[in-house]
């Protein structure tokens, strides 16, 4: 049998499949188009020199070539569907030199009924000459997706593992959690289970052991990707804008209370809110950990769709920060709501934590304690408490004894702190004012055995009292 009847035996088996394809990709097409948001597939295909290995009836890239583009007839009609191809591996040959940045978008973005002919028409003129770039591949595609909102899939057919030096897992990584695209889809072609660790980082890993289950992985990956329940989480600013980010979120079954799924929010390059796939067979309990936490019950989602959940999550900045130096080895203050009595964070001074926007009273722990109420925090502005330097009180006590130190407020004494019995010196951090220091030594029983200073402290200075 000559190379071309094997050709056409495997063309005549293809187009008899085909026709329970083509029954199947109407029944995802027709859920598809109900979304109205675009799914955009790039097909990123090897066509670096090890494709010429044989694969049964022929050779891996001649095989390939002639499945993908049968396969591309069967995206023609889907609505909201884009595809692009991306190439590696075909410019450049393996000598003298490898070209490591041997890769290239060959047809961009474009509805599938317009591209379908132009992929085609490039696939076969794909000649297979130089080495596998994945990771950099990866890298130089996320510049392939506009800009516009749509779902991104990689869709990436290969029969080898990177060969520079690349880590295509860690791009991966990094275009799904920059919110570029969802987890990409890796087509082994006949790389065996083996690999499946291997590769299957990248994405998820489908092994094409045969030339027969080529399209039948082809169809189910793009029925899976046209068909992706995806979420996209706004958190809404002062002015209804999704512009907050960076917080993590928490996904609750609203019936079992279980734990389904935790997400640091992102928005990406582009200005979106980041797009997640979850299962929506299940109603959730959505918990944003801003502070206070904002959570959003009954959450349903519709399957085959993109999901827009919106939570007023606005947000602004408080700034801790001393007039001068920092005296004290650790200061934190303790946030509640305005006039309630639950601890709603401690932050740690000289730091800056961001709060959803309202009125909040903040208790520094400084001594004595700074009280400051209803403190305004400002969408998007920093609102920052100063606080005076502290002065270093050293007291220098006769023996053992029990002993306070109290501010002097017009004509009444507020405790500040008890004194160590134990030590006969003690230093004191304290707030600038005027105080009184009561001991009474521990050998001398009468109370009118009290010892009582009075005393200045002033910022940045160290104010020396003798008890005795």
């Amino acid at each position: 049998m000559t190379k071309n009847t094997t050709y056409i035996s495997i063309r005549k088996k293809i187009f008899s499949l085909f026709s329970g394809l083509f029954l199947l990709t109407g029944s995802f097409s027709s859920l598809h188009a109900q979304s109205g948001e675009p799914t955009r597939i790039l097909f990123i295909f090897d066509a670096s020199f090890s494709m010429y290995d044989q694969w049964q009836s022929g050779t891996k890239i001649e095989i390939a070539k002639t499945l993908l583009c049968e396969f591309m007839d069967t995206l023609r009609n889907i609505p909201n569907l884009e595809i692009a191809l991306r190439c590696f591996g075909h410019q450049s040959p393996l000598r003298p030199t490898v070209d490591c940045k041997d890769t290239k978008l060959e047809v961009p973005f474009a509805t599938a009924a317009k591209n379908v002919p132009l992929l085609k028409a490039r696939i076969r003129r794909i000649v297979p000459t130089g080495t596998t770039p994945i990771a950099y591949s990866l890298g130089e595609a996320a510049n392939d997706f506009p800009s516009s909102y749509g779902r991104n899939v990689i869709v990436l057919i290969t029969d080898g593992v990177e060969e520079c030096n690349g880590d295509p897992c860690a791009v991966s990584l990094l275009l799904q959690q920059k919110g570029i695209v969802l987890k990409p889809f890796v087509l082994g072609i006949g790389l065996g289970n083996m690999f499946a660790d291997l590769m299957g980082c990248i994405g998820k890993f489908y092994d094409i052991t045969s030339e027969s289950t080529f399209t039948t992985v082809l169809n189910m990956v793009v029925n899976e990707a046209i068909n992706l329940t995806t979420v996209q989480v706004n958190l809404l600013d002062i002015n209804k804008k999704p512009s907050e980010t960076d917080v993590d979120m928490t996904f609750y079954d609203q019936q079992t209370g279980e734990l389904k799924y935790n997400y640091v929010h992102t928005i990406n390059h582009r200005g979106n809110p980041d797009t997640i796939n979850i299962n929506p067979a299940i109603s959730y309990r959505l918990v944003v950990h801003t502070i206070p936490p904002v959570e959003k019950t009954g959450v349903v989602l519709k399957q085959g769709k993109h999901n827009i959940i919106s939570l007023d999550a606005p947000q602004g900045t408080l700034a801790l920060k001393i007039d001068g130096a920092n005296t004290y080895k650790s200061l934190q203050a303790v946030i509640r709501q305005k006039d309630q009595k639950t601890t709603l964070h401690v932050q740690d001074f000289t730091q800056t934590e961001n709060f959803i926007a309202g009125k909040y009273d903040v208790e520094i722990l400084t001594l004595p304690r700074i009280i400051r109420t209803g403190v305004d925090i400002t969408q998007s502005k920093t609102t920052t408490i100063t606080i005076p330097q502290a002065g270093i009180l050293a007291l220098t006590k006769q023996g053992e004894g029990s002993g306070s130190v109290y501010l002097e407020d017009g004509k009444k004494l507020i405790w500040v702190c008890n004194l160590k019995d134990q030590l006969t010196q003690e230093t004191v951090i304290l707030q600038p004012g005027n105080y009184r220091a009561e001991f009474r030594s521990k050998i001398l029983r009468k109370s009118d055995n009290t010892v009582e200073r009075r005393f200045k402290i002033e910022s940045g200075v160290s104010t020396s009292v003798k008890l005795y």
